[in-house]
């Protein structure tokens, strides 16, 4: 697998996912639940001052595609996860979710873990996040099948 080929599919899938998460998101919103927290805290210490909203879009893709790489490395590697990129990428959307959003991000900005709040804090994060590695998953099935090596 060459790097520039590795990078084109993170821009092209990791796109897709980033945008697959919007809707949902939009919809958790107009309804009550806090999504979407993290990225206004990111973007704020990023640009030192509350962003714009263009600046939290923009994040929002470049997170996608960063996080594109991961998977999109172990279902090249791994013939195994390349047969199941869709669950794969489930399990990757959950583990995203739990590593970053539910540990990492509110103990970094001193926040209570989501899980203190239960269901109706933590669902509406994870799904989304789900939608984000199903979404990876579909979309990198075929470059995955053609990168990988056959076991």
């Amino acid at each position: 697998m060459r790097p520039a080929s590795l990078l084109k599919e993170a821009l092209r899938s990791g796109t897709v996912a980033a945008a697959a998460m919007i809707p949902a998101g939009l919809l958790f919103q107009r309804f009550g639940f806090d999504v979407g927290r993290y990225g206004p805290k990111v973007a704020t210490l990023l640009v030192g001052g509350p962003p714009a909203p263009v600046v939290l879009l923009l994040l929002h893709f470049v997170i996608g595609w960063i996080f594109a790489l991961p998977l999109l490395v172990a279902l090249v590697r791994f013939p195994r996860l390349a047969a199941q990129p869709v669950g794969a990428g489930a399990a990757y959307g959950l583990s995203f979710y739990l590593g970053a959003n539910s540990l990492a991000l509110p103990l970094f900005f001193g926040d209570p873990l989501p899980w203190l709040g239960g269901v109706r804090l933590v669902g509406p994060s994870l799904l989304i996040h789900l939608v984000y590695g199903i979404s990876l998953g579909l979309t990198a099935r075929n470059f995955a099948a053609r990168a990988s090596p056959r076991a």
